[in-house]
């Protein structure tokens, strides 16, 4: 398996935990229209709506894969390339970006950290991102610490 296909399989066994299935669509906390497991872009490039019919895992799984592909690891490998050498860095950022957003993840100290291969401060930085309107969510706390997991 390709270091690129190692990553993205990493990345989504921690969207399908952490995203869980939902066949119809709802809106997530970020106020976007979602489906499946997570996924806010279908892979022909239009927004998902709360229009769409439901969906079933199979497609959920097929979607989630294109999205982590097609945007979050394109995403996350045009800021740092040097990530394609650590597989498992590169998952635990794509899931860090398909949860924040790449945008978010391009501006982080994280990425100065995960760049710099300064594997104790990329999980410090990780954990200062566990809250949502102030407060910290447990949720999330779990997910960076599974993050954090996968770095060396």
């Amino acid at each position: 398996m390709s270091a690129l296909g190692e990553a993205l399989a990493l990345t989504a066994a921690l969207c399908r935990h952490f995203e869980g299935f939902r066949s119809r669509p709802y809106i997530c906390p970020a106020g976007y229209p979602t489906i499946g497991y997570g996924t806010v872009w279908k892979p022909d490039g239009t927004q998902v709506t709360m229009q769409d019919e439901p969906i079933s895992k199979e497609q959920a799984e097929a979607w989630l894969l294109s999205e982590l592909r097609t945007n979050y690891a394109a995403g996350i490998l045009r800021a740092s390339p040097n990530l394609i050498k650590h597989p498992r860095v590169l998952a635990s950022a794509i899931d860090f970006a398909y949860n924040l957003g790449v945008s978010r993840y391009r501006a982080s100290t994280l990425r100065k950290r995960l760049e710099a291969e300064d594997w104790d401060g990329a999980r410090q930085q990780l954990m200062r991102w566990t809250k949502a309107g102030g407060k910290e969510l447990p949720g999330l706390v779990r997910r960076r610490k599974a993050e954090a997991e996968l770095l060396p």
